[in-house]
């Protein structure tokens, strides 16, 4: 019998369960890690229909249990809501794309240097328009009160603070590519004439990612402890950091699987299951 099923889903519908706390993460996974230049190599992947890579869930109920945690930055207040699914390979894809697409606030990243930094994306449409190889340069990262300085923050070259501006200037948050009618009708309020332009816009790439399909492979309740740990094990090995899952004759035996990890360099051979 097999232990998985493979199918497809719509973004905005996992996106849309990860918000409302159905799918989570098991609380060995590291935090999420990625920085600005994964943040738009990903968001412009997308808009071009490029594959960005399987996902891979497991079905909660089963007996391999763990404690479970929401996925970055989504806000839940105790209890959490039950979880159905859990986040084992795709963590950094699926953070990235609730905190740019499905979240207000900024995204908390990191710079090419790694200094912690925080960031709202948008596409300037008329470059977007331009065609698919211009997409990455119509990709903004604005910093958190929404203005582009330069001369070490002295000159502003771009303000994005106010809807009106965003519209005026015809620059399109990614917040809004899963749902824009807000966005919609303040750009009839402060730019009706540019409406055309956007609707363009909306159908060139706003589509794609409303349209966008991840494939899934879903493990099934059904599989074992030791099935899931080798499953992570396998697609969290890749010749860097990795994470090691020490598991004991007592937790395997027991009720509830403990795991407890670090990121550590592992050979491939490495046994699973020092015990």
């Amino acid at each position: 019998m097999s232990t998985f099923d493979s199918t497809k889903r719509l973004l905005p519908d996992i996106l849309g369960d990860i918000i409302k706390g159905k799918i989570q993460l098991p609380d060995f996974q590291r935090g999420w890690i990625w920085d600005d230049e994964h943040v738009r190599s990903l968001l412009v992947s997308i808009a071009r229909s490029f594959p960005v890579g399987a996902v891979m869930l497991l079905q909660t109920g089963g007996e391999a249990r763990f404690q479970i945690r929401p996925v970055e930055n989504v806000p839940f207040t105790e209890p959490l809501p039950h979880a159905e699914l859990l986040i084992l390979d795709g963590q950094q894809r699926l953070t990235t794309l609730t905190q740019v697409l499905s979240l207000k606030d900024p995204v908390r990243t990191r710079n090419e240097k790694g200094k912690a930094i925080e960031r709202y994306y948008y596409f300037h449409i008329p470059t977007a328009l331009e065609g698919a190889e211009r997409l990455d340069d119509a990709l903004r990262p604005i910093e958190r009160d929404r203005k582009l300085k330069t001369n070490f923050g002295r000159d502003v070259q771009l303000d994005l603070s106010t809807r009106k501006l965003e519209c005026c200037q015809l620059y399109f948050p990614c917040s809004q590519i899963l749902n824009s009618d807000n966005w919609e009708e303040s750009l009839q309020e402060f730019a009706p004439d540019q409406f055309g332009q956007y609707m363009k816009f909306r159908k060139e790439v706003l589509t794609i990612f409303r349209n966008y399909q991840l494939p899934i492979i879903e493990l099934k309740k059904e599989t074992s402890k030791e099935a899931v740990c080798l499953v992570f094990e396998k697609v969290n090995t890749g010749g860097g950091p990795s994470l090691r899952i020490r598991v004991s004759h007592r937790e395997l035996r027991g009720g509830r699987l403990q795991l407890t990890g670090r990121l550590v360099r592992q050979h491939p051979s490495e046994c699973l299951f020092p015990l």
